[in-house]
């Protein structure tokens, strides 16, 4: 086996402190992508939660794996992030919605359900965490993989407790909607186009992240408020046999 090609011919400060600094990051970075995770196997049996978190965590670093030798390439095109940034908010208001208390269990009623919608945003929102891991193995391919599978542990684990805060305290899908939504501000106010565009000083920027943490929960409630008057409208309705003017009689 060639050490050097995986980078563990130098046991040095060098590759200690970047071990040090890859955990500092996975711990850091890990919050975002544990909410989304949580979200979305709130719906699913206790029995399928565990299967869900992992496998869906698992699947998403292999993602990232691959991605990660040419996301760099990737994040400076312009328009990538802002669409990125687009479907994290879709995200939000849909993970909202079926989880919202008023909705009773709604949401992914199976493992793969709940997997792609874990897949699909973890891909989206992991640009930074691979970046940062990418940079902080400085080319060594033995922190790199280190890095990005060391994030599966740390995201089970902080998404295991918030699916069981979300059963005692529903009030934290409204934090973890508000979460993702600043998520997609960041990553639509940070794309080359926008900023070459707009160019956005950083209070605009911290702005808009207020006004989209908010405004998910916001379309999230206005969404329901509308289906809710539907299926009132629907039950309240006659039948088109029984309208007035209209007998019943065949």
């Amino acid at each position: 086996m060639d050490l050097a090609a995986w980078g563990l011919d130098k046991f040095d400060w060098v590759f200690f402190l970047g071990i040090l600094n890859i955990v500092i990051i996975d711990l850091i970075l890990a919050g975002d992508n544990a909410v989304v995770i949580a979200m979305a196997v709130r719906s699913l049996p206790r029995a399928q939660r565990q299967w869900g978190i992992i496998l869906g965590a698992g699947a998403a670093v292999v993602l990232r794996v691959v991605l990660t030798f040419f996301v760099a390439k990737l994040l400076v095109i312009s328009f990538i992030k802002l669409a990125g940034g687009v479907l994290i908010a879709w995200i939000a208001v849909k993970l909202f919605i079926e989880g919202a208390p008023e909705q009773g269990e709604k949401g992914a009623k199976t493992i793969w359900q709940a997997m792609w919608l874990i897949v699909v945003a973890d891909i989206t929102m992991s640009t930074d965490n691979v970046l940062a891991v990418a940079g902080a193995s400085q080319g060594n391919p033995f922190l790199l993989i280190f890095g990005l599978a060391l994030s599966i542990p740390f995201v089970v684990f902080t998404s295991n407790l918030l699916s069981i805060l979300m059963d005692r305290y529903p009030i934290i899908i409204y934090i973890g909607a508000a979460v993702l939504g600043r998520v997609a501000a960041e990553m639509i106010f940070t794309d080359p186009a926008v900023v070459q565009w707009l160019q956005p000083p950083k209070w605009f920027a911290y702005t808009m992240e207020v006004v989209f943490a908010g405004g998910v929960i916001v379309v999230g409630k206005l969404w329901i408020k509308f289906v809710f008057r539907k299926a009132e409208e629907t039950e309240v309705s006659p039948p088109d046999h029984l309208r007035p003017g209209q007998s019943d009689e065949v």
